[in-house]
């Protein structure tokens, strides 16, 4: 994931520092787009496998999600005016899902890491979840061999590593609803490599 620090008027519409409300503004170039202090964090769209482990864990949530609470794919987390999110999965409130934003910390927030975002995923954007109080951040590792679950969990002074398992270790979740994940469960349906690079 590459950090844009400033916006050459061929590629964005404007300059400077971008809110979230600019983000509407940007062009549909089949990037990702987030916003982090009014930078934007800008990745390519997940690939094939990413987005088999995204559904596995999306299709695992729903099954057990109550009536009060929506699993949903990539949604728009704003966090303040100049940072905004999309995850690869969230657990959001029902009274969110018909906007077009989450305003509001969602339960829980998953970002399936690659090579890319790992940084990000466990630095910067971890703090401003935590910042944000969101109660329950995961970040899958979907690496075929090793595949790992890292569970943090607000706490008095923070996040706090709640579950790091791995393979076929199961980590059994209390909030924001009971749920049993196993990491090679999330992998299981990707191919082994095709060795074409």
């Amino acid at each position: 994931m590459s950090v844009m620090s400033t916006a050459k008027k061929t590629l964005l519409p404007f300059e400077g520092p971008i809110a979230v409300a600019d983000l509407d503004r940007l062009p549909p170039d089949g990037h990702r787009w987030e916003l982090l202090d009014g930078v934007l964090v800008v990745s390519p769209r997940p690939a094939n496998p990413h987005q088999v482990v995204a559904t596995e864990l999306l299709v695992l949530l729903h099954a057990h999600c109550p009536p009060e609470l929506r699993v949903i794919p990539e949604p728009a987390v704003q966090l303040n005016d100049m940072t905004e999110f999309n995850p690869d999965v969230a657990v959001i409130r029902l009274d969110e899902a018909a906007e077009k934003r989450c305003t509001e910390p969602p339960p829980l927030v998953v970002e399936i890491r690659s090579p890319s975002t790992a940084i990000i995923d466990l630095n910067r954007k971890k703090a401003a979840y935590e910042r944000f109080g969101t109660p329950s951040y995961w970040i899958v590792v979907p690496d075929r061999e090793k595949p790992e679950l890292i569970v943090f969990e607000l706490a008095e002074r923070g996040y706090a590593e709640a579950a790091h398992v791995t393979g076929d270790e199961a980590f059994t979740a209390t909030r924001p609803f009971e749920v049993t994940v196993t990491p090679a469960q999330l992998v299981a349906g990707l191919p082994p490599p095709s060795g074409n690079g």
